[in-house]
């Protein structure tokens, strides 16, 4: 029987690297889209305090909404890698080694008894950046006396696309829906 040039041990390892790269760098992504968010709510409120046109806010729904989908679809991968660690590649490189388990911390920090707390709060705090500061703009938008037409059709369009978002935020979130890990 011809040695093989590469084991299937080695290949596991590699895509183990390869996938927690893609993880190490989603999470990169995902952690800075909060931060993108911050800065273009403070320039569009800025602009439109400045020019006095309350319409100004309308550009913040669309925008909250974006890179709200955009963080939550990176947040669903960042989990999709861990769930594939812990269930596909984990228990396949422990059988092959002939022990009991692989990457312990995959499964280790999942029980830290301050787990479900800082999920909740992160769904808090998803939901205050990328829904309820563009319902505030919507708000402020609606009271400000200078609705027209086609704006309020606009805007009542914009508070549907927040609000789904948001059931999306809610629904994935862990312990409330189960999507998110």
């Amino acid at each position: 029987m011809a040695e093989r040039d590469v084991s299937e041990g080695q290949l596991l390892l590699a895509e183990y690297q390869s996938v927690k790269d893609e993880q190490k760098a989603r999470i990169g992504f995902r952690d800075n889209l909060l931060y993108v968010t911050l800065a273009v709510v403070a320039a569009v409120i800025a602009a439109a305090a400045q020019a006095e046109q309350t319409s100004m806010l309308l550009a913040l729904p669309p925008v909250c909404v974006v890179l709200g989908w955009t963080y939550l679809v990176n947040d669903e991968k960042i989990s999709a890698v861990g769930r594939y660690v812990r269930q596909e590649l984990g228990p396949r490189l422990a059988e092959l080694a002939g022990t009991e388990a692989a990457f312990r911390w995959e499964t280790y920090h999942r029980g830290d008894p301050g787990r479900t707390s800082r999920k909740i709060v992160q769904c808090v705090v998803d939901l205050l950046a990328f829904c309820v500061v563009p319902t505030a703009a919507l708000v402020v938008y609606w009271s400000g006396g200078q609705v027209s037409a086609g704006l309020l059709a606009l805007s009542v369009a914009e508070a549907g696309a927040v609000a789904g978002l948001g059931v999306f935020v809610v629904r994935y979130a862990v312990p409330f829906g189960g999507g998110g890990e």
